[in-house]
């Protein structure tokens, strides 16, 4: 490995942080998040930092935070769980309708998505078959039950409710096509009402922990479990639930598409709904260089020695299937995407329906004004944020999305 592909930002008074960022630009104010993050007393080693970097709530986004027995609630956030899932066809481009519009129609009758109503009828599910649903929850209920008998202000949350739907923000279904014309399925999201509330509910735990033992900490968002307390073993098995229930929901979600799709395209065709799912907003237990440690990925997503991973671009832009390097000073990590490089205000202001309509004219999407945060210049640049991350990761195939549906 060339160590020239990662900047070296030095901390006083705490561990040093290793930035694969060369050809993209970092906000001083995520640089200052992450000096806070790496003073923290129970950082191994040093941190990691992707390049789609930006400032973030609760961390930095781009962040790969090594701890030893010791976990921070608000650094995995509350979209606990939260990835991808690809799944590539037998279709080639050839095979799909001329018009692409009664294909993204069916993908949105058949995935709930935006803000999703809270009971299953048929205006709120439309084609969506209920047995993916049923058969992902039997794996999911006893597990939820045992959280839930601790914790029984979780109880009333949107468990099962959102399970198989998209949400809103960045999540997105695309239908894709790879360098060589295959075409793709891929969608992005996690765990949704639930894993909202058990993050927000764990960093408040957290922060109340902090005040009981009088801690001081240099921002309230670094409130911490520590390792053999109460709420440090609540809390893993909670978040490890939640990501659980997130990679279940892109699997259901995936089956869904790809029956809809079948109800579209004529040729019959084969998918592998399994063939990549990974999570980006997630903890993980973890040995590196020869410890036992706590791995927080704060939008970064596993890279180990041959591990096939998912880095999307924007809207408009390229998206990549990657098999990771198992860089050892990354923490077998890589990015979770483009990142932003600038806040959904400041793209609203700055850019127009024409210029999102222009950015995504070779897309069928969505081109109305509740878009234009997403549109693809707020993001940074696919290709220098991969070339930044070329001793992460390397390309496996290159997609281009030709269908996007956005919650």
């Amino acid at each position: 490995m060339n160590e020239n592909t990662y900047e070296v930002m030095n901390v006083e008074g705490g561990a040093h942080v290793k930035m694969w960022t060369r050809g993209v630009p970092v906000e001083d104010e995520a640089r200052e998040q992450l000096a806070k993050t790496a003073r923290m007393p129970f950082i191994f080693r040093h941190l990691a930092v992707m390049p789609d970097v930006h400032l973030g709530k609760g961390s930095t986004v781009g962040s790969v935070i090594p701890t030893l027995a010791a976990v921070i609630p608000a650094a995995v956030g509350v979209d606990i769980g939260c990835g991808m899932i690809a799944a590539k066809t037998t279709l080639h481009a050839n095979d799909l309708p001329d018009s692409l519009a009664p294909l993204r129609a069916a993908i949105e009758r058949a995935v709930p998505h935006g803000r999703s109503p809270g009971k299953r009828d048929k205006g709120a599910w439309g084609d969506a078959p209920p047995a993916p649903v049923d058969a992902a929850w039997s794996q999911l209920v006893t597990g939820f039950e045992s959280i839930v008998e601790k914790h029984p202000v979780l109880k009333r949350t949107n468990n099962r409710v959102h399970l198989g739907t998209l949400g809103t923000g960045n999540h997105f279904i695309e239908v894709c096509l790879d360098e060589g014309g295959s075409v793709w399925f891929m969608l992005h999201s996690g765990s949704r009402g639930v894993g909202n509330a058990i993050g927000t509910y764990f960093i408040e735990l957290a922060r109340a922990d902090m005040r009981t033992w009088m801690v001081n900490l240099p921002d309230r968002d670094l409130a911490y479990f520590p390792e053999g307390t109460e709420h440090f073993d609540e809390y893993v098995r909670a978040v490890e639930w939640a990501q659980d229930f997130a990679r279940l929901n892109r699997e259901v979600m995936m089956t869904n598409v790809i029956a809809a799709a079948r109800r579209v395209i004529e040729k019959p065709f084969e998918a592998n709904v399994e063939a990549v799912n990974c999570h980006h907003n997630y903890v993980s237990r973890e040995r590196h260089f020869g410890e036992d440690i706590l791995v927080t990925r704060k939008g970064a997503v596993s890279a180990k020695k041959g591990e096939l991973g998912i880095i999307p671009g924007s809207m408009g832009a390229r998206s990549f299937i990657v098999r990771g390097l198992g860089n050892d000073d990354a923490f077998h990590s890589c990015s979770h995407g483009a990142g932003r490089k600038m806040s959904r205000t400041e793209a609203k202001k700055r850019f127009t329906l024409a210029d999102h309509t222009a950015a995504t004219a070779d897309v069928e999407c969505r081109k109305d004004a509740d878009v234009i945060d997403e549109t693809p210049a707020a993001y940074k640049d696919i290709d220098a944020v991969m070339h930044a991350q070329r001793d992460l990761v390397e390309i496996v195939h290159t997609l281009k999305q030709v269908v996007c549906v956005k919650g």
